[in-house]
């Protein structure tokens, strides 16, 4: 079986020792090495730990005969573009159960007209791992609030989200008891 633990590890900026820690139960950097450079043979219940560990399917860890590959030519530095030291491949999106996705028809902030945004769903526990980013909260009556999370409240005082706006001279928001709220997780954008 042909892996890419290396390109998705990497595509999530984690180093060996990062996605070691995050496995269930932990392992050691050099393990996780192993794996990705095919020293060591991946099983069913590695691949899925791995997954776990780098929140991905772990479908999105195995070469698949029928998913085309887009190769990386070049990298783009702050001293100009070269040719990457090592074969590399751009991951596609792979939509799972906690995505959510926003179409934006009007400018606003840093989106363009024809953006998708894609976002992850956050449960109220875990709303700090979402300050200073952008964040689609919902709200009363099927409508939606989008902005930067500034500040969030304990689940206890109501779950409570402040929100600054994309537009320079709008209003900042405060949403109690926000059920969930999404984080912007990636940007697609067509040139």
């Amino acid at each position: 079986m042909i892996t890419r633990i290396r390109e998705v590890r990497k595509a999530r900026r984690l180093t060996l020792h990062q996605v070691a820690e995050r496995c269930v139960p932990p392992t050691t950097a050099q393990t996780i090495g192993r794996l990705e450079t095919g020293m060591r043979t991946v099983s069913v219940t590695w691949l899925n730990r791995i997954a776990r560990a780098l929140d991905v399917e772990p479908s999105e860890l195995v070469s698949l005969p029928d998913r085309a590959d887009v190769p990386v030519v070049a990298l783009l530095r702050g001293d100009g573009v070269s040719a990457p030291a090592r074969p590399a491949v751009l991951l596609p999106p792979a939509p799972n159960s906690a995505l959510v996705g926003v179409k934006v028809e009007v400018a606003q902030g840093d989106y363009r007209a024809g953006d998708q945004i894609w976002l992850e769903r956050l449960d109220p526990a875990d709303y700090p791992r979402a300050l200073n980013r952008d964040v689609l909260v919902p709200r009363s009556a099927g409508r939606f609030a989008f902005g930067r999370l500034a500040a969030t409240a304990p689940e206890k005082e109501g779950a409570r989200v402040q929100l600054l706006p994309l537009t320079p001279g709008a209003r900042q928001q405060v949403i109690a008891d926000a059920p969930w709220i999404a984080v912007v997780r990636l940007l697609v954008r067509a040139l």
